[in-house]
């Protein structure tokens, strides 16, 4: 049975990663030829739409009762794609200069909305209202980095634009697609957890994350390739703060659940300190190479070991 479980979770990641793609693609052509800087594009549209498979799970994991799963997910999830999938990325792309605006800023966001997960679950409960004030956060963040980003330049528009209708409608379906993929990963990681004697959150916050995060790292590789540097980086940042705010928050919005304080603070505030010396080693260099991407991989190494 090991193998059918591993099987579920690896099919269902699978899905989730190809259905956001397309998720994300149909976002992206909505809002293309708007007034919409780039980096705020990354930031929320996007952010929200490589989180598509953090934020089913939140839902999947709080209506079945498995909180622990959703945190363990959404804030494994903050630090890996702020630390490996970030450090990953000169490796597939070469250097990457570090020019948006807002990147130190939505950082420190995701760093306090980490924080406010620590302070919120140490009752061993995820309540409405503390999701209510989790999505609260991020509401007011991606205001305020609007405000501080705002300018004239524009996202181009495709070439052959498909009719709204039809980018909304495969935005559904897309949606859809990468629910039904999370009921299947999480069940395959359930199962997995029980076979192993392993502790839900533990697998969550580390085998779930990195199976989450993947669609980050494809529309990150994906958006420099392509001259969308600010893109990219906005979309790892936004996705980091979503994830500590958004994401984790979204289904005891709908189904409060328990979880586990002893584990979730501890690994949170791991994760707090590893997005914090990101943020401050990206909002200081010029140049994001092999050098600094091999010590944000090292930062999630140490991470790792940690915890272990």
């Amino acid at each position: 049975m090991f193998v059918v479980f591993l099987a579920a979770m690896a099919i269902g990641f699978t899905v989730m990663v190809l259905a956001s793609r397309r998720a994300v693609d149909s976002a992206v052509e909505l809002v293309a030829g708007t007034r919409v800087p780039p980096f705020l594009i990354g930031v929320t549209v996007l952010a929200i739409g490589t989180d598509l498979p953090e934020i089913a799970n939140s839902i999947v994991a709080s209506w079945t009762g498995h909180g622990d799963v959703n945190v363990g997910d959404s804030v494994g999830s903050a630090a890996t794609q702020i630390t490996l999938v970030l450090g990953l990325l000169p490796f597939f792309v070469g250097t990457i200069a570090v020019t948006a605006r807002g990147l130190a800023g939505t950082g420190w966001l995701a760093v306090g909305g980490l924080g406010a997960v620590v302070l919120l679950t140490r009752d061993d409960w995820f309540s409405r209202s503390d999701s209510a004030i989790l999505i609260s956060l991020w509401v007011i963040g991606s205001w305020i980095t609007y405000r501080h980003i705002r300018h004239p330049h524009q996202l181009s528009l495709p070439e052959e634009r498909s009719p709204r209708g039809r980018l909304i409608l495969r935005t559904i379906v897309a949606l859809a697609t990468v629910g039904a993929a999370s009921m299947l990963a999480l069940w395959g990681l359930v199962e997995l957890a029980e076979e192993w004697g392993a502790p839900e959150f533990a697998l969550s916050f580390f085998l779930a994350a990195l199976g989450t995060s993947l669609p980050e790292l494809v529309f990150a590789v994906t958006a420099v390739r392509r001259g969308e540097v600010d893109m990219a980086v906005g979309d790892l940042f936004g996705s980091s703060f979503a994830d500590a705010t958004l994401s984790v928050a979204t289904g005891p919005l709908l189904f409060p659940v328990a979880v586990t304080s002893s584990e979730v603070t501890p690994a949170t505030i791991a994760a707090l300190i590893a997005v914090t010396g990101v943020t401050i080693l990206i909002s200081r260099v010029k140049e994001h190479d092999w050098r600094s991407g091999s010590l944000l991989v090292i930062f999630y190494g140490a991470f790792f070991l940690v915890l272990i």
